[in-house]
Order: C-alpha cells, then sequence, then structure tokens
C-alpha cells in the first residue's frame, strides 16, 4: 500500500491474528481509520490457527493484508504466502536467505517518514521460530543470525535514517536480548510468543511492545521528543464496516455460516468447559493406539489449542482446537533412534514442545510410531505412508458422542 499521499504520526502494529475472524469487525474498521495517520504493520503469523483458514485457505486473510497493511514480517505459519504477488512486496526480513546464493528472500527494510522522521522498518525471524517452518515450505531457505544481520543493516543505512523499528517474530524474551545487542533499535514490536506480557518495556533507549494477540489488540508507537512512546490498545468490540471492506465482510460471513454447521453433541466430559488439551490429545493418542493398531503413538500438546465448548460440537469449535489441519503419518524410527527413546522424546520435546505417548512410557524396541506430517517430516526421517486419518477426526470422536457425516471432511 502507499503511503505517498498520506501524512504518518505513528505505527500500529498487530501480531499473532491467526485467522482469528469471527468477530473481525472491530479490528478491520480501527485499522481503516488509523490508515490516513498511521503505518499499519504485522509482525507474523497472521494466517492459520481457526476454520477461516482451513476452509478459506488464507484467501480472506490475504484481502485483509492487502488492503490495509504496509509492512508485514513472516512468521512460522504462513510462511509460503509470503512468496505470492502482492504479500512479497509487503513482506521485509532482514535475515531471511536464500541457502544457496545468501541472497535476502524479501526486502531487507522499508523507508517511512513518521512524524517527520526518516525511519526504517525492518524484521527478523528467530531460528527457532523459522525452524518450525514446515519442511518442504523452507526448503533451500535459511535463517541466519538476527543479531549479525541487523547489524549489517545498520552499517549499510545508518546515514539515511533518523530511526530504527524492528517486526520481530522471535518472542518477548528474545526480543529483550535482541535490544541488548543492538541498542541502535528504537522500538520492537515483539511477535510469536504468545504471552500476556502486554507492558512495555525498555532495554536502555530501546522499547520493547507487543500487542494482543488473535486479533483482540495492537501496539502503537509514536515519535515523542527526542524519543519514542510506546502503548497497547484493544480494537472496539463489533461495529459497522465501511462501504471500502464490504466485500471483505461477506466473505467473513459466509465461511461464518460454514462454520456454524453442527457435527454433534459434545460428551459431557467435555461440556461447558474448556478442555485441558493435554487430557484431550492423551484420550484421542490411547484411540489411536488402540483403534489402528500402531506400535506407538506420539502426539506434541502444540497441535491442539484450548477452546470453550458448550453442548453442541460445531466445525468452528474442531477446527479452533485442532487448527492446522494435521495428518497422521506412519514415521520409520531408525536403528540408533530406537535404541535411544528417551533421547527422541528430549529431542522432540525441544522442537515442538509438551509430548503425549500411547502407551507411556514408549515400549523399547520400536520401529515405527504414528505421529502428525508435522513431526514425521520437520523433527523425525519422514513418514512411510499416510494413516488414512487426520488428527481433528480424531479429536472429533474423543469430543463427540455421536459425531455426524455433516461436513467431516472439512472437520478432518
Amino acid at each position: 500500500m502507499t503511503t505517498t499521499t498520506r501524512t504518518l504520526k505513528r505505527i500500529i502494529a498487530t501480531t499473532d491474528v491467526h485467522s482469528s475472524l469471527t468477530e473481525a469487525s472491530g479490528m478491520l474498521a480501527r485499522l481503516y481509520a488509523e490508515r490516513e495517520r498511521s503505518l499499519v504493520v504485522d509482525c507474523g503469523d497472521f494466517f492459520e490457527g481457526t476454520g477461516f483458514y482451513q476452509l478459506g485457505h488464507g484467501s480472506v486473510e490475504r484481502q485483509i493484508l492487502l488492503s490495509l497493511y504496509d509492512v508485514i514480517a513472516p512468521g512460522n505459519h504462513g510462511w509460503s504466502h509470503h512468496f505470492e504477488q502482492g504479500l512479497r512486496e509487503l513482506t521485509v526480513c532482514a535475515n531471511a536467505v536464500d541457502e544457496a546464493t545468501g541472497r535476502p528472500l524479501f526486502r531487507p527494510l522499508r523507508m517511512a517518514e513518521i512524524g517527520g522522521r526518516r525511519v526504517a522498518v525492518t524484521a527478523v525471524i528467530s531460528p527457532q521460530a523459522f525452524a518450525a517452518v514446515p519442511l518442504d515450505q523452507r526448503a533451500g531457505h535459511q535463517a541466519t543470525d538476527p543479531v549479525r544481520a541487523l547489524r549489517e543493516l545498520l552499517l549499510a543505512h545508518h546515514h539515511e535514517v533518523d530511526g530504527w523499528i524492528l517486526l520481530s517474530h522471535s518472542g518477548f524474551e528474545q526480543d529483550l536480548s535482541l535490544a541488548g545487542e543492538c541498542p541502535f533499535l528504537d522500538v520492537i514490536f515483539a511477535g510469536h510468543c504468545h504471552s500476556n506480557h502486554y507492558t512495555p518495556e525498555s532495554v536502555g533507549s530501546t522499547l520493547v511492545v507487543k500487542g494482543g494477540e488473535l486479533g483482540a489488540g495492537y501496539a502503537l508507537a509514536e515519535p515523542v521528543g527526542v524519543g519514542w512512546a510506546t502503548h497497547t490498545c484493544r480494537f472496539p468490540e463489533t461495529v459497522q464496516l465501511p462501504a471500502e471492506l464490504e466485500a471483505i465482510g461477506h466473505a467473513i460471513e459466509t465461511i461464518s455460516a460454514r462454520l456454524a454447521a453442527p457435527l454433534g453433541t459434545v460428551s459431557e466430559r467435555w461440556q461447558h468447559a474448556m478442555p485441558d488439551r493435554r487430557a484431550l490429545l492423551a484420550a484421542a493418542a490411547a484411540r489411536l493406539h488402540s483403534g489402528l493398531g500402531a506400535e506407538a503413538v506420539i502426539l506434541n500438546e502444540t497441535a491442539l489449542r484450548p477452546v470453550r465448548l458448550g453442548e453442541v460440537l460445531t466445525l468452528a469449535d474442531l477446527l479452533a482446537i485442532e487448527p492446522f489441519g494435521n495428518q497422521l503419518v506412519h514415521a520409520p524410527l531408525p536403528e540408533a533412534v530406537s535404541a535411544d527413546l528417551p533421547g527422541l522424546l528430549a529431542h522432540l520435546t525441544e522442537r515442538a514442545g509438551p509430548l503425549l505417548t500411547a502407551p507411556d512410557p514408549l515400549p523399547p524396541g520400536i520401529r515405527s510410531v504414528l505421529t502428525t506430517d508435522y513431526l514425521a517430516e520437520t523433527v523425525l526421517a519422514g513418514r512411510t505412508h499416510e494413516a488414512g486419518l487426520q488428527l481433528g477426526q480424531a479429536v472429533l470422536h474423543v469430543l463427540a458422542d455421536a459425531p455426524s457425516d455433516h461436513e467431516e471432511g472439512d472437520a478432518a
């Protein structure tokens, strides 16, 4: 989006929206109203996380970004979308490079006039976040050391700018360290962390701030005196969309109607509560182990999201609980790995978070496991064959007493 006809006074940053568009009218209307005076940016993971993405395949999110945003950072979710025409032109990243040539995958920075200052806006993705990108999407790509990349940008452009703004997809704690290593940064907009830390923190003269995830709020930075001021705000409740955004609103309503489809009655154990995702995943793993006859099942707890349920399970509920469309696959274990199962579990936990296994503990000598395609291809040696089932289907049969066949293909 062009900024040449706008007088920009400040920067507004969202992060980790994760396709949370059920009540997005407040977010859309506020960003639209702010565009005349604000550079609108995002810190990554705008895609994936609800049924809107699984049913719409990112089409609505793409419309929003192209209509309302000026600069976006790539996150580990939706990585491939940043290479699409239009979105690639919006994306900046200082440390994502072609593995073979070392050339930047995206524009390293964007210049903008904010409150009379010439400001460089750049972004980084941490190596940890980059490693969470599905392997097939990041093949041939590399995330270099963020500190080194930022220092090289400073050397190349310090004489051209009055200030530095960083969109970071690294996590709040990592961003505090980045601020210490790169004191020339004025503001770091944090992302990727999914924490409740919304109070801006200063490291020397650098301010680190994060807005509310899942479309709940945003962070704001504006020049004040010789420095910057930051704070966070919540988006307003549901409001009437301006005429220019009615097409986006209609697209959201169309998908919302599909997501309202009932799938069955929620089992009494899970009704009127937010199911503990570890307990839910354990029940699914046990059912998969006994039902599919696999030697063992390994699932990562972060494959599911906590969602409050009522008495009727809807497609929206299921796709919010298992938002990533994980396929279940059989993955082989090399002999050396099979001989060191504690080492395997420690490695998987480090890369993918807490795990659930069935049986627990794993029996010695197993040579293959039933797991998700994400774990198999990202941190294991690949897959032998698909199980013909998705994790969402297993969760559906745990949650619902009598799941219907209505749109079960979408539910998977």
